[in-house]
């Protein structure tokens, strides 16, 4: 599991990580959710011991990650794609980790293979790679020492549709296989695909923490897709009927406050003609939007203000 207990990261007087407690379990893909600035990546880097905290402490299979004997057999990261040496085959990468961390080579050609890198383009430069080649590499380090644990911030980044597909199967495979999986993406409708649970935090303090179909349910509002040939009339018979009625993204409307019974009925008494009338909840991207617009951002501070 990754614990963290009354985590907290001040920069001089800004506050990117706020007594922020959490549990990500095996058995089940986590996702991480926050507006830009709201302490995502500082809580990742927290955990990975890449910053320390000021206060509380987080741990990775019960051990801090500064005290783990082998990293990469515990957990895998991927927090920045572009983190390779330019100058490096993919394939030199994955072979240094490989070696430092005391794993068999022929790990790198099974990962290379598992993250759809062919060997021409595992031979060639890495400051040559499309965003989505950098994407697939990254991944691959971060499954080379099979570890138990994987945190993996905005993977899907630069990925076409077949390969979004490849990573969602993957994530669930792995949690399927009993692995905590802890990933980040600003892709709300491929987080609703992808993930079981949520943590949701804002300002760097939790917001949320549960399962995403709890979440959508303690935050959605109820409502009916209505689509009609005479619309403008039904939507104002509508709204002096007290409903909120406003135009969906499919060219319809959203109504909330009757249900769809009522506005068939309402429609039916007037003469008008329905052509759907489909009852539906809030997606996880309009529960997140509503959600955060009350989360002000964090701005990250400058190299000089981290050293103060």
């Amino acid at each position: 599991m990754i614990e963290a207990t009354e985590l907290t990261k001040r920069y001089g007087d800004k506050t990117a990580v706020d007594g922020l407690s959490f549990t990500v379990r095996p058995g089940r893909v986590t996702g991480f959710l926050g507006p830009n600035g709201a302490g995502k990546s500082t809580t990742m880097r927290l955990v990975l011991g890449l910053d320390a905290p000021t206060r509380g402490r987080v741990t990775v299979a019960g051990r801090r990650y500064g005290d783990l004997r082998a990293p990469l057999r515990t957990v895998g990261s991927l927090l920045d794609a572009k983190g390779v040496h330019g100058g490096r085959t993919a394939y030199q990468h994955l072979a240094g980790l490989a070696a430092s961390n005391g794993l068999p080579h022929h790990r790198v050609d099974e990962v290379l293979e598992l993250v759809g890198l062919p060997p021409a383009t595992a031979r060639k430069r890495a400051k040559g790679f499309s965003l989505g080649m950098g994407q697939r590499l990254g991944i691959a380090a971060a499954l080379i020492g099979d570890p138990e644990i994987l945190i993996l911030d905005e993977p899907v980044n630069g990925l076409d549709t077949e390969g979004i597909r490849w990573i969602r199967d993957l994530m669930k495979s792995l949690a399927a296989q009993g692995r905590t999986v802890f990933l980040s993406s600003h892709l709300m409708s491929e987080m609703e695909l992808t993930a079981d649970h949520l943590v949701v935090i804002g300002r760097g303090r939790l917001l949320a923490d549960t399962t995403v179909r709890d979440f959508i349910a303690s935050h959605s509002r109820a409502h009916t897709y209505v689509r009609a040939p005479e619309a403008d009339r039904l939507r104002a018979l509508l709204e002096a009927k007290g409903a909120d009625v406003r135009l969906d993204p499919r060219g319809g409307w959203r109504v909330s406050g009757p249900d769809a019974v009522a506005i068939g009925d309402l429609a039916r008494d007037h003469g008008l003609a329905v052509h759907e009338l489909s009852p539906s909840h809030s997606s996880l991207e309009e529960v997140y939007t509503s959600l955060a617009q009350d989360a002000a951002e964090y701005t990250t501070p400058t190299t000089t203000e981290a050293l103060r």
